[in-house]
């Protein structure tokens, strides 16, 4: 009997060693997130405690609560940006962003609330019109990489120009859901004057509707004839556009005296041209054209075509000198 409690006494030990905090952590540590997420979610299936217990540190984290809002108008203030998504739940914090130069809205802002329900709440419908232009928003720890840049973003998302400048991202945006929903949209804004440019943009939530759009043949919105077409093959056409013209080629400059295309020569040697190559051959063995040209540099000059023909030398030529060669000679066997 004593023995059957004293085993007893050492498994209750032995259960509370292996349970305890630390020696748990050092099984938890070594195993990838995926599997510990799994892990948790089974026991807090199980378990309401240990379910209060995770919804309780996830929502002491900022990162599950704050919000990243983009496309807004640029005199929403922060105050208009609160009362919007207030519906949701109480907020924290929220803000539009300024530019510190300037002092003008940036377009975008955050918004933080207290409990992470409010936040799972605003991202279920994450665009809303907010004074007349479509806002939307995602977690603030995504940044851009929400719904929007999906890779087939460059199939639902539209530019249409040659817009009336009456024309509100409201009514736009109410035009062009009668071909699908639309995640995103609005006019395109001057920042200074807060008017139309006459153009903006949609994103469809399916290529199907983006599709639809382009492909209606009635292109007539507020009274005017409007373009319809895919932003992306906009934005390249816009960016060909940039580029510089090729240079026109040009004929390359041509020193005076020297012959023309299609044309005589003048018979006056280029300015400046002190060197000309030898218009004959001549031995190997005879001096060097540097040599030559100072030996008969002082033979006299002749309108050209006239030659001057000097002595015979021991080699059996002539030397000739062409005028306008500058008294260089080349030699010519006598005829």
């Amino acid at each position: 009997m004593e023995d059957l409690k004293k085993r007893k006494l050492e498994e209750t030990v032995g259960n509370a060693e292996f349970s305890s905090l630390e020696h748990l952590r050092t099984l938890l540590e070594p195993l990838p997130k995926p599997q510990l997420v799994d892990l948790l979610a089974r026991l807090g299936s199980q378990y309401p405690s240990i379910a209060e217990e995770i919804k309780s540190v996830a929502s002491a984290d900022p990162v599950n609560r704050k919000l990243f809002v983009r496309g807004l108008a640029w005199n929403t203030t922060s105050e208009t940006l609160c009362a919007a998504f207030s519906v949701h739940g109480e907020i924290e914090e929220g803000a539009v962003i300024y530019d510190k130069a300037t002092g003008k809205s940036r377009g975008y802002g955050f918004i933080t609330y207290k409990h992470m329900e409010s936040t799972k709440a605003a991202l279920k419908a994450p665009s809303k019109i907010i004074e007349g232009r479509m806002a939307v928003c995602n977690l603030a720890c995504e940044g851009l990489s929400g719904s929007s840049t999906t890779p087939d973003l460059a199939q639902r998302k539209l530019y249409i120009g040659g817009l009336s400048p009456d024309i509100t991202s409201e009514v736009l945006l109410n035009f062009f859901g009668r071909y699908g929903d639309i995640e995103e949209g609005s006019v395109a804004y001057d920042k200074d004057t807060n008017e139309s440019r006459g153009f903006g943009f949609v994103t469809y939530t399916t290529a199907e509707a983006a599709k639809k759009a382009i492909d209606d043949p009635d292109k007539t919105f507020g009274g005017r004839n409007i373009i319809v077409k895919l932003a992306d093959s906009h934005r390249n056409k816009m960016m060909q556009a940039q580029v510089s013209p090729a240079i026109p080629s040009m004929p390359y400059p041509v020193a005076a005296g020297y012959p023309q295309p299609g044309k005589p020569h003048g018979g006056v040697a280029p300015v400046g041209y002190a060197y000309p190559q030898a218009l004959g051959s001549y031995p190997a063995s005879y001096p060097s054209p540097t040599t030559a040209h100072a030996s008969y540099a002082s033979q006299p000059q002749m309108p050209y075509p006239h030659q001057v023909i000097g002595k015979k030398d021991a080699t059996g030529l002539h030397p000739i000198t062409p005028a306008g060669m500058g008294g260089y000679p080349y030699y010519m066997a006598k005829q």
